[in-house]
């Protein structure tokens, strides 16, 4: 009986620790912007990265990450390598190239193109009225995003420069807990 109570309220802790990032298409993410404006974060992947499956395992579930992104984004997953079509600023994008039959590398989706991604997984921030921002490369660990979640998110953003950055990370004390 002990171990089964045990066991019971360790679910239970977990399930309350336990938090999600609201995912949404890009679609639906720049139709909410009109309602609630808000910056939009995409996590350009693939499925056959190994990084990628390391930032939506240890990063996107972490609660301190989950609760910023959910409170001050809209969060879309993109797969920078799939074959759905996506309308972004009245143009239809496609992967033309996609092969099915693969379970590794595929082509690249065209938007993957628009947004200059090069690598996975890159992690995209949009304005408020879905202009790219800035693509960031790799993977990173809560307290690393924090950095450029935080950043961001700040009306700063569009007038930064070299030395205003590197002021910006020199001075940053990360809260989010890894």
């Amino acid at each position: 009986m002990k171990k089964v109570l045990i066991l019971m309220l360790t679910l239970f802790s977990i399930s309350l620790t336990a938090q999600e990032i609201n995912w949404m298409t890009l679609e639906k993410a720049i139709k909410a912007q009109k309602t609630t404006p808000k910056k939009i974060f995409i996590d350009a992947y693939t499925v056959w990265c190994g990084p990628c499956k390391m930032l939506d395992k240890n990063t996107f579930h972490n609660k301190d990450v989950a609760e910023y992104v959910n409170k001050n984004y809209y969060a879309v997953k993109f797969n920078a390598e799939g074959n759905e079509t996506i309308n972004y600023k009245g143009v239809k994008y496609t992967n033309p190239n996609f092969n099915p039959n693969t379970s590794g590398r595929n082509s690249s989706h065209q938007l993957s193109g628009v947004f200059g991604i090069r690598a996975y997984p890159t992690l995209l921030y949009l304005d408020e009225e879905a202009n790219l921002i800035a693509p960031i490369t790799g993977y990173k660990t809560p307290s690393q995003l924090e950095l450029y979640l935080k950043f961001f998110n700040s009306s700063d953003v569009k007038n930064i420069t070299k030395e205003s950055w590197e002021s910006y990370t020199a001075n940053f004390t990360p809260e989010f807990k890894d």
